[in-house]
């Protein structure tokens, strides 16, 4: 009789699941899982990349039940995504016995991360804190433009993550070109910079990341912060070379004059562009003195001046220039679907160990 009474008082563990959609997938989620743990471990083809809450790879809309963040999802996502019900699966713990969720169906046009040996075989100092750096790799790499890689050197514990400033060839790739920023007290970078990495063997995760080119004819708003011109810079030469016709007006922000680069690019690229193309240069710490005659300010004031009907925004450079473009995009009714985005963390934006 004890034993049946304590059996009575023993409640059994709530069994949790998810169900995907579109993908109409169910499955299990198993203890101490996160909603991304879950899916990866049932075969479940789901975006991801670092899996600590930094890139949003994995930024998913929650369609029904309650999760438990494991780190604060407003770190990495915009207050307008967090109202929209977006969370990030890699740090969401479902808390009821059914968790409805929503991803964006895979596309067959981007291609499965592959390892590649590669090293260095030139530099060009872009701008005082930036420099353009080629590496070549064992073999192609084919990566859809706006996409990144994840490169890692000798010593050091984890890979950084970098933007192909190229746009793709049809077979591959061998030689990548990034802009890559240095980073204060960056080990990588402090290593790059100082030509430590000169020579040294490299490894190459590639290709990653959601953020490419969407379809249709949209008027599209480009919006670039330091070296976040690199992906964009891809994304619209591949655009004119498969000859896409879409207006297009880029903002770029930097701090002064001598921050700029790629400028000759951009010309040659504007000029060649079959619809309007306005390039727009923004500094917002040249000095008042100084003989320039453009815009100056923050990039993301002059998003305003660039909008259209029907615009979709495309965003890449450090996080507060990334959530101050969607919240203005958002603000003048661009929808938070039709807004893609990369930001650039660093090592010292990483999330705090709790």
């Amino acid at each position: 009789m004890r034993n049946f009474l304590n059996s009575l008082l023993v409640r059994s563990p709530t069994k949790r699941q998810i169900r995907i959609l579109p993908q109409e997938v169910t499955i299990d989620v198993a203890s101490g899982q996160t909603l991304l743990e879950a899916a990866l471990a049932n075969g479940v083809h789901y975006p991801h990349n670092c899996t600590v809450g930094t890139c949003a790879s994995c930024k998913t809309r929650l369609r029904q039940g309650r999760v438990r963040e494991a780190t604060p999802f407003g770190y990495t996502l915009s207050k307008q995504e967090l109202d929209a019900g977006y969370i990030l699966a890699c740090q969401a713990f479902p808390r009821d016995e059914l968790t409805v969720v929503e991803i964006a169906p895979p596309s067959a046009d981007l291609p499965l991360a592959e390892s590649f040996a590669a090293s260095i075989v030139a530099t060009e100092p872009l701008a005082h804190d930036i420099l353009k750096v080629t590496m070549r790799t064992d073999r192609p790499v084919n990566y859809v433009a706006g996409q990144y890689a994840g490169v890692l050197a000798p010593g050091l514990p984890r890979s950084r993550h970098y933007s192909f400033a190229d746009a793709p060839q049809r077979g591959g790739r061998t030689e990548l070109a990034f802009f890559i920023r240095k980073v204060p007290g960056g080990a990588f970078t402090d290593a790059l910079f100082s030509g430590a990495l000169a020579g040294q063997p490299l490894a190459i995760e590639a290709p990653h990341g959601s953020f490419y080119l969407r379809g249709g004819n949209a008027p599209m708003v480009c919006v670039a912060g330091g070296s976040g011109l690199a992906p964009l810079l891809s994304i619209l030469e591949d655009a004119r070379r498969n000859r896409i016709r879409r207006p297009c007006t880029l903002l770029f922000g930097a701090r002064t004059q001598a921050d700029l680069y790629m400028l000759d690019a951009i010309r040659e690229l504007a000029g060649n562009w079959p619809d309007p193309f306005e390039f727009v240069p923004v500094l917002s710490h040249d000095s008042p003195d100084s003989p320039w005659k453009g815009a100056r300010g923050m990039v993301s004031d002059f998003i305003t001046t660039a909008m259209a009907d029907g615009a979709e925004g495309y965003l890449c450079g450090p996080p507060p220039m990334i959530d101050a473009g969607i919240a203005t995009l958002a603000r003048h009714g661009v929808s938070i679907d039709a807004i893609h985005y990369d930001k650039f963390t660093d090592g010292r934006d990483e999330v705090p160990e709790s």
